[in-house]
């Protein structure tokens, strides 16, 4: 894929990663959070972790000042820990029978490489995308206002709840917000128009393997969860074969290391790919004309998708924000199709 990339979109993504040190990433995703959703972060500094490199945010509403919860951010690796990108639920928010809010908190965890003695930390760009991905499903957590914790924070249907996270991943391809979160971690100086460009070109790159790849993963996930026992290596190599017109590459069970298969999106991990309608629909039609950073849309997005939780079927909250019946136009565009 990176070949691609640099072949046909001159993306060096090497060079690329120099304008992307952690610090810097971390310190304007912060910035644009706050700035759109209408939020204040304060770090705490004393105050028990379970790793020194842990850090703690205290939120707030930036109008009110009202406390909404807190999020830890445990961001490069080391042994024992959970070895991929996801947000956990630490406290959902809810109504207590006193009357008070019990405000949310939850954990970011992501497995940047760690900085050396010469060097920041650096992230590819697929990395600051899973960046923004993993910190709007904390988002989601925290603005949660739902009284139930039922319907606490992400706790939406399973084929909506990856939705707000991957609007929020387009931030990552527009200019105006690509040039607040990015700096050469040498003196800070902001990536070349040129290769900013290319880097936007490039979002289609690729987009025909990748689109393809997840609807093997669905195909497989509905072939197993439609029968009463499966081979799981010879289903996963029929839809790879099927999607792909090729069968998956010999002597590999993909479907032995699938941990979505037992994690939650057994039978439903075709809600990644119809989450991503949504997301386009809602980007589209509130942030795409508007700006990224446009603080209209962004506290309508907030009351409208983030504050409900799952205390609102999410077909209405799409109703509700799109002021229209949702539909796939924007995520054909959005795929380079239309």
């Amino acid at each position: 894929m990176q070949v691609v990339e640099k072949e046909q979109y001159a993306v060096d993504t090497e060079l690329l990663k120099e304008y992307f040190p952690l610090a810097t990433v971390t310190k304007g995703l912060l910035q644009i959070y706050q700035d759109i959703f209408n939020l204040k972060f304060v770090e705490i500094k004393d105050c028990p972790k379970w790793h020194k490199d842990v850090q703690l945010y205290s939120v707030f509403d930036a109008s009110s000042d009202a406390f909404l919860g807190q999020f830890y951010m445990d961001l490069h690796p080391r042994d024992g820990k959970y070895g991929h990108a996801a947000v956990f639920g630490l406290q959902p928010g809810c109504l207590l029978e006193n009357g008070e809010r019990q405000p949310a908190v939850c954990g970011l965890i992501c497995n940047f490489t760690a900085p050396t003695d010469t060097k920041p930390a650096l992230l590819d760009h697929s990395e600051v995308e899973t960046y923004f991905h993993e910190f709007g499903h904390a988002m989601h957590q925290i603005c949660s206002q739902a009284e139930h914790t039922y319907f606490a924070g992400t706790s939406v249907e399973r084929d909506f709840v990856e939705a707000p996270s991957q609007m929020l991943e387009n931030w990552c391809w527009e200019k105006d917000s690509l040039k607040l979160m990015s700096g050469h971690y040498e003196d800070g100086r902001p990536i070349p128009d040129e290769l900013l460009e290319k880097l936007v070109a490039s979002k289609l790159a690729n987009v025909a393997t990748t689109t393809s790849r997840q609807l093997v993963f669905g195909t497989f996930d509905q072939s197993i969860h439609t029968r009463s026992s499966a081979d799981t290596a010879a289903c996963f190599n029929d839809a790879h074969q099927l999607v792909m017109g090729t069968p998956a590459p010999k002597g590999t069970n993909f479907a032995a290391q699938f941990g979505h298969m037992a994690g939650g999106y057994d039978s439903q991990y075709y809600g990644y790919m119809w989450s991503e309608v949504y997301s386009e629909d809602m980007f589209q039609t509130l942030f795409k004309d508007a700006g990224v950073l446009n603080k209209d849309a962004g506290a309508k997005y907030r009351k409208c998708i983030l504050q409900p939780g799952g205390s609102v079927d999410a077909f209405d909250m799409l109703r509700n924000i799109l002021g229209r019946e949702p539909n796939s136009d924007a995520f054909f565009r959005a795929k380079g199709l239309v």
